[in-house]
């Protein structure tokens, strides 16, 4: 099955999708490991892996391009790419739907700030017109040659304007082609409650991040609410900057592996997280290691 029709499969299957975001190949392979059945690819977490700054709008169509087509080579289950303002204009966005389509990507996540953007809880965003990211969405819509090919329309207008404002272009945007809209940074519960009921017939995303404006509720809270879709687009990438930096703190200290073993994966999980078995199978089979003539 394409991975595209497998995310509509999903939107159209009962319950909530929990969503992780990966941000290179080893994250995503991981996701798909536990059992997730989608995966956002994070612009905030292929900006901060990648080029190790803040996400502020930084990253080019190409880099993202290349963390999601890694991702989607290494994994089988789905993959919506979030390209951010989509590199531009809406001539750029066409650009940026054909490239993403070709890469394996099972969909994108576009957005209505002003470009550069920055993370939806941060401050100091702003929005482009209803009207200009309106024409965006159609023309992501028409650009798409897979009609399974999801567009999910973010906005951030409840940061810059307020909450009925963002209902407001959601419904606009839902109107004018996308498959889910996405309500960035509600600040309370019953603003999450107002998205979903006043939304409803919409597919919607939440987004749950650690420390952000937004509370952190369960998936089943976001459920009987009415969301469709729950990302965590930042907790794989924290949770490996916690690691990383526990492990090399204790190489550092006790200049000394003695007490590091606890805080890595062994060596043969690590091998089987990346096919190690697979890849001498197939050197067995198309590479002469025995010098035979």
């Amino acid at each position: 099955m394409e991975k595209t029709t497998k995310v509509r499969e999903l939107l159209n299957q009962d319950g909530i999708i929990i969503t992780p975001g990966g941000y290179d190949a080893m994250s995503a392979k991981i996701i798909e490991e536990t059992g997730f059945d989608l995966m956002l690819a994070t612009g905030a977490g292929i900006s901060n892996s990648q080029l190790g700054i803040a996400d502020v709008g930084l990253t080019s169509m190409h880099e993202v391009m290349a963390s999601v087509d890694h991702m989607a080579q290494a994994t089988n289950i789905p993959i919506i790419a979030d390209v951010d303002t989509g590199f531009g204009n809406a001539i750029n966005l066409i650009r940026t739907i054909k490239e993403f389509e070709k890469i394996g990507a099972a969909g994108v996540q576009i957005e209505d700030q002003v470009s550069p953007k920055k993370c939806g809880h941060f401050s100091g965003k702003q929005v482009i017109s209803k009207e200009e990211m309106v024409l965006k969405v159609k023309a992501a819509v028409d650009a798409r040659e897979d009609y399974d090919f999801i567009i999910v329309a973010r906005t951030d207008a409840r940061a810059i304007y307020d909450l009925d404002e963002a209902i407001s272009r959601a419904k606009a945007y839902a109107e004018a082609g996308a498959d889910v809209t996405f309500v960035e940074a509600p600040r309370t519960k019953e603003e999450l409650q107002r998205i979903a009921t006043e939304l409803k017939g919409i597919p919607q995303m939440a987004n749950m991040v650690e420390g952000g404006l937004t509370p952190l509720l369960s998936a089943q809270e976001l459920e009987e609410m009415g969301f469709k879709i729950m990302i965590c687009a930042n907790t794989a990438l924290r949770a490996a900057v916690k690691n990383i930096r526990s492990a090399m703190q204790t190489l550092y200290n006790d200049k000394s592996h003695k007490n590091v073993h606890d805080l890595i994966c062994t060596w043969e999980e690590r091998q089987n997280l990346f096919e190690l078995d697979r890849v001498k199978g197939l050197e067995s089979t198309y590479l002469d290691l025995e010098g035979n003539d």
